[in-house]
């Protein structure tokens, strides 16, 4: 038993029911895992049941449902579902941040044997090949996946409008879709990255941390009903988080973390290979590999702050690859300014920081118009 079950537990008044949270299985939803392997909700005094979901469209539609509490889910959902993208305009909050980078961009290994070395050589393969249009996969247009794979084409002079085909898929199906054939490459979360790597299916050509350097990417999802209604259970599911985010961010962790996650049953692939970008040394299926001491960030550098600066950077990126026109910036700041915060609604406030040398920066108020 963890040292965790021995904690005093805490008891909230006026919880009747468990809390419902979604999570696909990827590795940054390890502090979710870590939290309730600890028994961390247990003595944070909420009871909570993991709900493992099929991809990011079913933990939309379950938020905008009622039919999830809360969710694990990638951070642009966050601005997409308060300004009604795809779905009827919902009143989400994203008042914790899981994790900065995890995620990779894995290619073919018919690409690599005919010569793909990066983006511009991908490029002169395309242009040699009229009879087919390339397809790569991502897990939704409002997520980082989606900025990075296009941002990586563009940058090898790839029209991602005309050259390249660009397709929604679950998580964890890129690894079959690419074995079968059905796609050339896609952006995808960890381990299924590491998986097409250990099956000679596919390779990683570069990484979101050395892509989009202290990007967001996975959020705590909830909607302001929620909070308003169960303000201690979330409080709560926030410190247990918080508690579990430091667990899994101490390098001497990492492998119980894998293990964690492996003994789960969520995830087809092995301890082994969860550990890959969790401890290191990542293969990058190249006879290569690379270190991971930065490919999950799920404490440090105020990570689970919902920063000005993070959520400028998905205005950004929304209105960069099309999502939203530049005419809306002032709208999509305001609402980004109310659902990308952890300080507006009732919630437990960070711990205190170390003091600051004379050389940090002080942290703005949201301001992102």
């Amino acid at each position: 038993m963890s040292k965790a079950a021995h904690s005093p537990k805490t008891t909230l008044s006026g919880v009747v029911q468990p809390v419902r949270i979604g999570f696909i299985p990827l590795a940054d939803c390890a502090p979710l895992l870590v939290a309730r392997g600890r028994e961390l909700f247990r003595k944070h005094g909420v009871r909570v049941e993991l709900s493992c979901e099929v991809g990011w469209a079913t933990i939309r539609e379950k938020l905008l449902y009622g039919q999830l509490d809360a969710a694990h889910a990638i951070a642009g959902l966050a601005l997409a579902m308060r300004m009604g993208l795809s779905t009827p305009p919902c009143r989400v909050v994203a008042p914790f941040v899981f994790n900065l980078h995890g995620n990779a961009i894995t290619l073919s290994r018919d690409l690599w044997n005919r010569g793909v070395r990066d983006a511009v050589s991908l490029k002169k393969l395309i242009r040699s090949s009229t009879s087919r249009r390339f397809t790569f996969g991502m897990v939704s247009r409002y997520s980082s996946h989606y900025f990075l794979l296009r941002q990586w084409l563009a940058a090898g002079g790839i029209d991602v409008e005309k050259d390249v085909r660009i397709v929604a898929l679950p998580p964890t199906q890129m690894a079959a879709n690419l074995a079968a054939g059905l796609i050339d490459g896609y952006c995808v979360g960890e381990p299924w990255n590491s998986f097409a790597v250990e099956r000679g299916t596919g390779w990683i050509v570069a990484t979101s941390e050395q892509l989009a350097p202290g990007h967001p990417e996975k959020v705590l999802l909830t909607t302001e009903t929620f909070i308003e209604r169960h303000p201690d259970e979330m409080r709560a599911i926030i410190e247990a988080l918080r508690e579990a985010c430091v667990f899994c961010d101490a390098k001497g962790n990492r492998a119980e973390v894998a293990r964690l996650l492996a003994e789960s049953g969520y995830f087809t692939g092995n301890e082994q290979i969860l550990q890959r970008s969790l401890a290191g040394p990542l293969d990058l299926g190249t006879e290569k590999t690379a270190d991971v001491s930065n490919f999950h960030i799920f404490q440090r550098r105020e990570a689970n702050e919902p920063t000005s600066e993070r959520g400028r950077w998905l205005l950004d990126e929304f209105i960069a690859h099309g999502l939203l026109q530049p005419s809306q910036r002032a709208e999509a700041a305001a609402a980004l300014r109310d659902c990308w915060t952890s300080s507006a609604l009732p919630l437990p406030k960070a711990p205190a920081a170390a003091p600051r040398t004379a050389k940090s920066k002080k942290r703005t108020p949201l301001a992102l118009a």
